[in-house]
């Protein structure tokens, strides 16, 4: 049992909610009771019902965001509360509050930056739909193969974050792609984080799923290419660079035939694009490498804004 005393440390617990009038009020009164001096606040995205005032008689704090998606309201709310140590959780009351004290704890007590609430529905699969899970499990491993890690839930909604990793996350993210963009920040700055697993319940009657199988899933797998096309640039390039090359190797190989036999080049149009396709795999590979050095250097500069991030608020600056 740790032997920390959480109440030395500014916790904040950050909210995203959109139509969470049913739900809103039991995450405040779970969490309050979990960590009893925990600054709560909600940052409601242009709701239609009485998300706000059902949360501000429960006693948060609400902040309205007016651009409409997950990722603008996460935009926000790391860069208007000021604390320690960061709770992240959506509005719907399907999470385990309880858990709350017992992450925190861990985060400070491993030293984390990240760590992340894993699902577990105890066999109620309503909670949990089969084409979430299954799509999870595709856009995780995706991810764990492209930038490594051993995440095992990426898209869980559930985490805690230290406040360096808050204040020197870039999010570009609109939508419910951002928990794929916290995940990769986390890999390419090669911050310590961790799992734990965390009781996954079924949404209070009254609050219905804003996440769209397929479309939501279609741009968290448009977000992983752009991740991986601008943190991993020469690996994507070299790959556009071997299909140019590839096909310029198949089509010439005809015209090579043809000029050890009779030395002659009968089709000159296939011959011209054979040289087009072959200056433009050149072209991708040396821009991959130039965009390579380019990321770099641009991670060198996240990395040093990280590192300048004090661990506690009133703390001075680390050394880089």
């Amino acid at each position: 049992m740790s032997n920390t005393d959480l109440s030395q440390y500014q916790i904040a617990l950050v909210v995203p909610c959109y139509n969470e009038e049913a739900a809103i009020a039991a995450v405040v009164e779970e969490f309050r009771k979990a960590i009893p001096t925990i600054r709560i606040c909600v940052f409601d995205n242009n709701s239609t019902d009485r998300t706000c005032e059902v949360a501000q008689a429960a006693g948060a704090e609400v902040f309205r965001v007016q651009n409409k998606g997950k990722g603008n309201v996460v935009r926000r709310m790391f860069a208007d509360i000021d604390a320690d140590y960061y709770i992240m959780v959506d509005g719907d009351a399907t999470y385990d509050a309880s858990c709350a004290e017992e992450m925190v704890l861990r985060l400070i007590d491993e030293n984390l930056d990240m760590l992340v609430g894993c699902r577990v529905d105890e066999g109620e699969k309503a909670n949990y739909r089969r084409g979430h899970r299954l799509g999870n499990r595709l856009l995780t491993g995706s991810v764990k193969n492209i930038f490594g890690g051993q995440f095992t839930d990426m898209l869980s909604g559930y985490r805690v974050f230290s406040r360096r990793y808050v204040k020197s996350f870039p999010s570009l993210s609109s939508g419910f792609e951002i928990e794929t963009e916290l995940t990769v920040h986390a890999l390419e700055m090669a911050m310590p984080y961790g799992e734990m697993d965390t009781r996954y319940g079924a949404r209070p009657e009254g609050s219905t799923s804003k996440l769209s199988t397929y479309r939501d899933g279609i741009r968290i797998l448009r977000t992983i290419g752009r991740l991986y096309m601008f943190e991993r640039p020469l690996a994507c390039f070299s790959i556009i660079s071997g299909l140019f090359a590839l096909l310029a190797l198949i089509l010439a190989t005809p015209l090579f035939i043809d000029y050890y036999h009779n030395g002659l080049v009968p089709r000159l149009p296939t011959a011209v694009l054979v040289t087009g396709l072959s200056i433009v795999s050149l072209l991708m590979f040396v821009t991959g490498i130039i965009l390579d050095s380019l990321t770099r250097a641009r991670r060198e500069m996240r990395r040093f804004a990280y590192l300048a991030v004090p661990l506690k608020k009133n703390d001075t600056p680390r050394d880089a």
